[in-house]
């Protein structure tokens, strides 16, 4: 467009710039087209098994080794409305199912979930268990009033001195079991985890057996009167 060009209302193109406060280059700016397909795609295969991961995490685990700029990647994270506030409950990876097999040996596949009760104050107090599926064995019961995940991978650690790492350990969609700790001492330790279907417990049906007889044989027993005459 030429400079003494009028606008339709007695102003040249220059004149109506500065009236409307534009920058000259903005009428003759043609934005280039750009190919995002490769940086859509590596998003969305991190994303996918790292679900709770935000843009940062997403630019220090996948996208800055890559080579990818921040101010790039921040544009399609945007563009994919990847940065509102998500609600409900968090995205889960698809869980696939693994077929219950008893492993042939020790030490081969462990399986861990978390209990809850009260005491008789009404405090509420959680159970990390830990079995061997290969013969059933309660191999550690952690308990304590708070068990975060920080505490999961200590109690882990203590079994992994003792016996030594596992191949695989069996776990369900629990807030301790789904964060980024777990996946990094699996990773340390060589250990396959799987993660069981949501709402599927019979999935970790060994696991789930022993919390039954754990709770029904010893804590139901140590709160009878009998026990607690005993007790005194």
């Amino acid at each position: 467009m030429s400079l003494a060009m009028q606008t339709g209302y007695g102003l040249t193109a220059r004149r109506a710039d500065r009236v409307l406060r534009l920058s000259r280059s903005a009428r003759h700016y043609i934005p280039r087209e750009r190919d995002d397909g490769a940086l859509i795609a590596a998003m969305e295969a991190h994303l996918k098994d790292n679900p709770g991961h935000g843009f940062g995490l997403l630019m220090d685990y996948a996208l800055r080794p890559l080579g990818w700029g921040k101010t790039r990647a921040w544009r399609v994270y945007t563009a994919l409305k990847l940065n509102l506030q998500r609600r409900g409950k968090r995205r889960l990876p698809a869980r696939i199912r693994t077929p219950l097999e008893i492993p042939l040996s020790a030490n081969h596949t462990w399986s861990a979930d978390f209990m809850s009760d009260a005491l008789w104050s009404g405090r509420r107090f959680r159970a990390f268990n830990v079995n061997d599926d290969f013969n059933r064995e309660s191999m550690k019961i952690e308990v304590d009033t708070s068990l975060p995940s920080a505490r999961v991978i200590r109690a882990l650690d203590e079994l992994v001195e003792l016996r030594g790492a596992p191949k695989r350990l069996r776990l369900d969609n629990g807030p301790e079991f789904i964060n980024q700790a777990p996946k990094q001492w699996a990773k340390n330790h060589g250990v396959d985890l799987i993660h069981i279907q949501p709402g599927k417990p019979t999935q970790n049906a060994c696991i789930e057996r022993f919390n039954r007889t754990l709770r029904t044989g010893f804590w139901t027993a140590s709160c009878s009167p009998h026990w607690r005459r005993f007790a005194e």
